[in-house]
């Protein structure tokens, strides 16, 4: 045979050749199976120990000692002035990429990740420090929400007006240009149990600059009030701006935020929703986020369009048939008259259970099948169908659950539905958050004063901070993360207001609409999903000049949030919690009021 440097060999028998290539193939199987062993438990082991590492890394355990996480320094720049209003999710900007089907371009559409700005977002020119409460619910500073639109549009209806340097309030609104006072005056005369604590928690739709909720306000009352993004500039800002719960949001083709059975009462003066549209749609859902036994209060068209029709650019015909339609949607979704005056008509959803049994599956809008959790309210698609209340809760109803202010501190029925949750927990967070609060307040002395009104609680989990602070001049927007454990309900039937959020996107306001922003573990729990700079960023967005941040985090990331505030020109110093741990810190931080560089001299 031929070797490879040519030379000759000597032939070797056939046979002699078999037994040494099988041996020699048989120790290499053995040699390449023991390699793979090798590899594949190596390769098992780095995925193993890399995801434990990972882990460790992203969102270690408060109760893990390990070194804290370290970040370069930061300084981030300015944004140019044309997003000194910016709603990265309803940005009108974006609209005409959306369609316009039931205005779903008003609904929430976040841009995607390498478009975020990474920037913040400058004051308008002039801005002041806000009025104060409760001046502010009269009035504000014409420089820091400087829209003409609404002020030219809505005066002749008394929303607000212009003078000097101030938007003034006068409490008027489309249905009631002659005061709000008297319009909610009438309303209680309809519904006496909006004067006893049975009705707490309300929701008015299409709130114009918040009237009805501020004065209820003085009532008790406490109100999300909603508006989309839409020509009328910033009804949510105003409304913040004033000190009065607010929110960006429309009935278009999702659900709200909200769980199911949450309010007490819902509220449309001539919102322009055309309820009895699209199989009554927009109505379904108000009847999922309204608990048993509460009240839809309607004011507007159609309702007494026998004297009003005139006004309204139709034909009494029109209107007669529009509240027939309207009334059988009602009936046909267990709801019954409740009372009915001049311009106000109030409809109540029944307790009975057997009425939401009787609801045929081919009846119009049939009932929801054990499919669709009522629950589920983040980006959900809305339904033409009822959702009944659970049978199974016999204290969640108007009726059923504690008065105000009795129903803050009492455990509601819901609390079992959560993993963990009983009496007992809800209890002990309740106490918990009066030791917290009270351990707050020293550290940041402003809780309490006129300096803070407008509240969140980035991810509570019973409301507690709310609970504990409630007797102070402010209110509380208590998010729950859409991924944590759905504690929303529990929220509600204490008797404050709520919104379910991610936090890996911007939220549902204007810039500069809270005073304090309260966060506990929420990089913790997060931090494995959302990127901390876009987080921080988005306090910064939200977070009015001269405001207060109260960062309760594990030593892990207390110092790399510091350092990451200080690049948003943030001041930031750390403290110890009540009970002064190792393995948890916080942070009172404050942003300072700049204005942009290139801001116009005056």
């Amino acid at each position: 045979m031929m070797y490879r440097d040519g030379k000759l060999g000597h032939k070797q028998d056939k046979n002699a050749r078999v037994l040494p290539m099988t041996i020699l193939l048989f120790v290499l199987c053995g040699f390449s199976f023991y390699l793979g062993g090798i590899f594949c438990s190596e390769k098992e082991g780095v995925n193993v120990n890399t995801a434990m590492d990972i882990e460790n890394l992203v969102t270690p355990s408060r109760d893990t000692v390990v070194s804290p996480l370290q970040l370069k320094p930061v300084v981030f720049q300015e944004c140019s002035k044309e997003y000194q209003d910016y709603t990265p999710c309803t940005d009108p900007r974006k609209w005409k990429k959306y369609g316009f089907y039931r205005l779903t371009f008003m609904e929430r559409h976040c841009p995607p990740v390498f478009e975020r700005k990474e920037c913040l977002i400058p004051p308008p020119d002039g801005y002041k420090p806000p009025i104060r409460w409760p001046k502010s619910k009269d009035e504000c500073w014409y420089r820091n929400v400087p829209y003409d639109w609404i002020n030219k549009q809505k005066s002749n209806q008394n929303w607000l007006r212009k003078e000097g340097e101030k938007f003034l309030f006068p409490g008027g609104g489309t249905m009631f240009p002659n005061g709000v006072s008297a319009y909610v005056d009438l309303m209680q005369d309809l519904i006496p149990e909006m004067k006893d604590g049975t009705i707490r928690t309300a929701i008015d739709t299409g709130c114009g600059v918040a009237s009805w909720g501020g004065d209820l306000l003085d009532r008790g009352i406490l109100t999300v009030s909603l508006a989309p993004r839409d020509n009328h500039e910033a009804q949510v800002q105003f409304a913040l701006e004033r000190g009065i719960p607010a929110i960006l949001g429309i009935i278009s083709t999702q659900r709200l935020p909200f769980p199911s059975s949450s309010f007490d009462m819902a509220h449309c003066s001539r919102c322009l929703i055309p309820w009895t549209e699209f199989g009554g749609i927009y109505l379904l859902e108000i009847n999922r986020i309204l608990r048993p036994g509460g009240l839809w209060v309607l004011s507007g068209p159609p309702v007494n369009y026998e004297n009003r029709w005139r006004g309204w650019n139709t034909t009494v015909e029109e209107q007669r048939s529009d509240y027939e339609k309207l009334q059988e949607l009602l009936t046909s979704m267990c709801f019954t008259l409740y009372n009915k005056k001049d311009d106000i008509a109030v409809w109540q959803k029944s307790t009975d259970p057997n009425c939401f049994d009787k609801i045929a599956a081919d009846a119009y809008p049939p009932k929801c099948d054990d499919s669709l959790e009522p629950d589920s309210a983040w980006y959900s698609p809305l339904r033409t169908c009822v959702v009944s209340p659970d049978p199974k809760l016999k204290r969640t109803s108007l009726m059923a659950i504690p008065k105000w202010p009795d129903r803050l501190h009492t455990s509601p029925e819901r609390v079992s539905d959560v993993y963990g949750g009983s009496s007992g927990t809800f209890k002990h967070d309740d106490s918990k958050w009066m030791v917290r609060a009270k351990h707050y307040k020293k550290l940041l002395p402003a809780i309490g004063t006129e300096k803070i009104r407008n509240v969140m609680d980035m991810n509570t989990v019973y409301g507690g901070f709310a609970a504990a602070i409630i007797d102070d001049p402010l209110w509380v927007m208590n998010v729950v993360s859409s991924y944590a454990a759905n504690t929303l309900p529990v929220v509600y039937d204490r008797g404050l207001i709520g919104t379910y959020h991610d936090w890996c996107e911007a939220f549902s306001t204007y810039p500069r609409t809270y005073d304090l922003l309260h966060l506990d573990g929420l990089f913790t729990a997060e931090g494995h999903r959302c990127e901390m700079k876009y987080v921080l960023l988005e306090m910064d967005r939200i977070l009015r000049p001269n405001g207060y941040a109260i960062i309760r985090e594990s030593r892990y990331y207390v110092d790399a949030v510091a350092s990451m505030a200080k690049g948003m020109r943030w001041g930031c110093r750390k403290e110890e919690t009540e009970y002064s741990t190792e393995k948890e810190k916080m942070l009172i931080c404050h942003k300072k009021l700049w204005y942009s560089s290139s801001r116009k001299s005056r």
